[in-house]
């Protein structure tokens, strides 16, 4: 049978009435039931009370606030003062209706089931026409290229560009450290990202990487410099062994990578095109793969100027196994199949 309170205070009582001293009935609880028997100051507590005339061994009756605030009366309030602002807190509930916190968590999680989370930042607010594009490219893709199984698939490069910090600051997460009970919580100082950088285009396919072409002098991508220095060498790279292979270029929807002049030249250079549905960052491996994986990397460190990390990208760039890229382009596939699950919502952190 499972001792209650009421029990303990008996036997308390009993201990009492026997005439022991606080610390012997509390030695005594102890030997016979252990970590279940009530502390020491349960102990005196009682044999305070009962010094001072008390027999009853039940709770007395405490005058004030009623034994709880949760009434549908206060769950309608609640649920109206959420209404009113999704920002509410605790504290602003409580001051408004004079509830408890634990009658406030009561009716919160147990009365309304409501949760408070941070909102999903999403790249852009799509329309249902940019929607249909989405799930419309990707069931496109699954089919063209057999879900990813197709050989055609070693045919595609995808490429993107993206700004190179000579300094960037580790996230809060990197920053974590281990520490023992007696070491103070370590500090540090808060550091902006540096002015300093470099645009750089970088390329890649399934089997790995092909090219990465720095922008000079702090320039942005334009037409120009895209058809004339950019492709050039990323064809030149793909076709070095075989003049004529086959290529299948996948890039965003860049004005530079849209305009006329690029449009012509992918025609001259007998180059096909992917296609890519608008503001879908997650469905461009350079997005959701290479650039983060790379720039985490380089997080915290320091080049003394934007070229040194330029190079210290590429080296990185580099070091990425043949299994990573194999399986970003199967990533790839999967993404568009979870696009057309989610009727062309993002589908990032769902």
């Amino acid at each position: 049978m499972e001792l209650t309170r009421e029990h303990f205070r008996a036997i308390i009582f009993h201990n009492f009435r026997r005439g022991l001293s606080r610390q012997e009935c509390i030695d005594e609880l102890k030997s016979l039931y252990g970590y279940e028997a009530p502390s020491y100051s349960t102990v005196k507590n009682w044999y305070n009370e009962f010094n001072r005339g008390r027999r009853s061994l039940k709770d007395e009756f405490r005058e004030g606030r009623p034994k709880t605030a949760v009434v549908p009366e206060n769950i309608d309030a609640v649920r109206e003062l959420i209404m009113q602002d999704r920002h509410v807190t605790y504290l602003q509930i409580e001051a408004c209706l004079c509830i408890s916190p634990t009658s406030i968590h009561s009716i919160l999680h147990e009365h309304l089931a409501v949760k408070k989370v941070c909102s999903r930042w999403i790249p852009h607010n799509l329309t249902i026409a940019q929607k249909k594009a989405r799930v419309d490219w990707c069931k496109e893709m699954l089919k063209k290229y057999d879900r990813g199984a197709s050989k055609d698939v070693y045919k595609i490069v995808t490429g993107d560009e993206s700004w190179i910090y000579a300094y960037e600051p580790e996230t809060k997460q990197q920053s974590t450290v281990w520490v023992f009970q007696d070491e103070p919580n370590p500090t540090k100082v808060v550091r902006g990202r540096s002015t300093s950088k470099q645009m750089v285009a970088c390329f890649f396919g399934k089997t790995g990487h092909v090219a990465t072409v720095p922008l000079e002098q702090r320039r942005t991508v334009n037409s120009e410099w895209y058809t004339t220095i950019c492709l050039p060498e990323v064809f030149g790279e793909i076709r070095k062994t075989n003049k004529r292979r086959r290529i299948i270029v996948h890039h965003d929807n860049a004005s530079s990578h849209t305009s006329a002049q690029t449009s012509a030249f992918l025609t001259g250079q007998n180059v096909e095109l992917m296609g890519h549905p608008p503001y879908s960052p997650d469905l461009a491996p350079n997005d959701f793969f290479l650039f983060p994986h790379i720039k985490k990397i380089m997080r915290g460190q320091r080049f003394s100027s934007p070229e040194d990390a330029v190079e210290a990208f590429k080296n990185h760039v580099l070091e990425v196994s043949q299994s990573e890229w194999k399986k970003c382009f199967e990533n790839w596939f999967e993404r568009m199949q979870k696009c057309i699950n989610l009727d062309g919502e993002y589908f990032e952190k769902q």
